[in-house]
């Protein structure tokens, strides 16, 4: 069926299971010491969206009115979004993560025309009124107080009188309108705001489903909010945990223990932060989650050991799976567990990159030579043959057209290709004789020596097996083709070297380490922090460009001795 609006997916489910519950969300409240949730059924879910969609187009919405959406995630903003896809507006979804700076700056880039927001988001609004100046169409969730607009509340009754005049709610637009703004996580440069159509949402929805062989009727405790809009086009309950979205390494690993086991799960999705946290927990107690058979984590590489803990962790028959992609193009490449386990992991450890699967069946993607330049058409490129590091370029209906925020970007990141384009992910890497894509690093991070190239991740790899490391990070310092390499490592904190003798041997240790390796012999020198700086999203992927900051004033560079 030819889906125009990524809303009727949800109604698709409601006519399929009608009274199976959609989302169940934790709240404070405890009951015989179990948590208690928030829950609505799909039938409820989707009479809902439609009512609040109704109401949002008779308060005045039109088509194509860019509305920031700002609510906690849980029922009501799940029950929004679909809504404001059904209005046919476009939803600017943010990360508050990314902290009150950031976010007021990709807000004011976004140009919203009015929020829907908690109480505390629309006043901040009107403080900053002059950042916000087309922000006239304004929903609150919750109280209102001194701003104006209307609420939820009577956005709600207003579609009850609507569809009561003029019959339930139909949702019309095309598969090419825009339905969404989401922001890059920002952990190369500024997050720029990327435009998502109806048929991006759907495709991805789609290419999941088919690809995990995900049915309806599954439950998923979901560690990232935006997951669960897939969930919910694919028939599958959401449960939303107790926890800091915007710190997942920072949860409670009970609370993902028990939703598991009270719902009886059978999937989850969150950020390898997550799942370290968790793992570790599990294994220290001996703790095992026999009812989850899929576990997807993406969002940075995931090493070894936490898809080795995690497996002997879920069911027996499960597998942990990790979709790649980026913000521009999900997914891209899949690979479970039980592969890199089995074939791809001792590769990694010897520095040959992180194997991040074949890719989907609706994805094409070549390597390209590397180039810091735009590209504007495919016939100015040079694919490269197998095994050969270069950066990948993919094409597909789940890649987006553009960033409407940053449109400098859109330059260094689209290639055209006839009537079709091609989108530049940004990272570097190989393709092996099987046509799995090989990750070596972000393009931006790779360290241009006098000697030559070194990538990231294959360096990083053969510091990463020391029993003390956590995870590590090469940087360069100097200046442009002439930088100096030097490796910041974070410890596990109960292996964290307690007095500079220690510190001193650790660091001894790693030398030793990097001179085994022709990739790592000329690192300059090594550094130990106590946290790595991550990105605002997924709080896993490292931000090195913070890290060279803080690394400039401490390490002296060789002409400078």
């Amino acid at each position: 069926m030819n889906i125009s609006n990524v809303g009727l997916l949800l109604s698709q489910s409601a006519k399929r299971n009608p009274d199976q519950i959609a989302v169940a969300a934790a709240t404070n409240k405890r009951l015989n010491g179990k948590r208690v949730y928030d829950e609505i059924t799909f039938q409820q879910l989707n009479d809902d969206t439609n009512r609040i969609a109704a109401g949002l187009i008779a308060a005045g919405a039109r088509p194509g009115m860019r509305l920031a959406l700002l609510v906690k995630p849980g029922v009501n903003f799940i029950k929004l979004v679909f809504a404001m896809f059904k209005a046919n507006v476009v939803t600017i979804l943010i990360d508050p993560g990314m902290g009150r700076k950031n976010m007021i700056r990709c807000l004011s880039e976004a140009e919203p025309e009015g929020f829907v927001a908690i109480p505390m988001a629309q006043a901040i609004r009107c403080l900053m009124r002059s950042r916000f100046p087309k922000a006239d169409f304004n929903v609150t969730v919750g109280r209102r107080y001194f701003w104006g607009g209307t609420t939820l509340s009577q956005v709600e009754r207003l579609g009850d009188e609507s569809q009561k005049q003029n019959g339930e709610f139909i949702t019309e637009n095309s598969p090419e309108d825009s339905a969404a703004i989401i922001f890059t996580t920002g952990s190369t440069g500024p997050p720029k705001g990327v435009l998502y159509q109806h048929k991006n949402f759907v495709k991805q929805a789609e290419e999941i489903r088919d690809y995990y062989q995900i049915q309806p009727g599954g439950v998923d405790i979901s560690g990232f909010p935006l997951f669960a809009l897939f969930n919910a086009g694919m028939g599958m309950t959401t449960i939303v945990p107790k926890m800091d979205f915007t710190k997942p390494a920072e949860v409670d690993p009970q609370e993902i223990i028990d939703a598991v086991n009270d719902w009886q799960a059978t999937q989850s999705f969150g950020s390898p932060a997550l799942w370290t946290t968790v793992g570790r927990y599990c294994e220290e107690n001996n703790v095992k989650l026999p009812t989850l058979k899929r576990v997807l984590t993406a969002g940075a590489p995931v090493p070894p050991h936490v898809l080795r803990r995690l497996k002997s962790i879920i069911a027996d028959d499960g597998d942990i799976f990790t979709p790649y992609g980026a913000t521009e193009s999900l997914p891209v490449a899949s690979i479970s567990a039980t592969t890199v386990l089995n074939e791809t992991a001792a590769l990694t450890e010897r520095g040959k990159g992180t194997c991040v699967g074949n890719r989907f069946p609706g994805m094409e993607s070549r390597v390209i030579e590397i180039s810091d330049a735009p590209i504007e058409s495919i016939e100015e490129t040079k694919e490269l043959p197998a095994n050969e590091i270069g950066e990948l370029i993919v094409r597909g209906d789940v890649v987006t057209r553009e960033y409407v925020t940053r449109t400098d970007a859109n330059a260094l990141h689209k290639i055209k290709d006839g009537e079709t384009f091609w989108h530049r992910m940004g990272d570097v890497g190989y393709l092996d004789d099987q046509e799995r894509f090989w990750f070596c690093g972000r393009k931006g991070h790779r360290v241009q020596t006098s000697n030559g190239v070194m990538f990231t991740i294959p360096c990083e790899a053969i510091f990463n097996l020391h029993p003390a490391v956590y995870r590590s990070a090469l940087i360069g310092i100097g200046s442009e083709g002439n930088k100096v390499p030097v490796l910041v490592v974070e410890t596990w904190p109960e292996k964290r070297p307690r007095g500079k003798i220690a510190e001193n041997q650790l660091r001894d240790d790693l030398y030793a380490r990097g001179r085994t390796s022709e990739l790592t012999s000329s690192i300059f020198e090594i550094l130990l922090i106590k946290k790595m700086p991550v990105d605002i999203r997924h709080n896993s992927k490292i931000f090195r460009e913070k890290l060279v900051i803080w690394a400039e004033s401490r390490v002296k560079l060789p002409d400078a001795k």
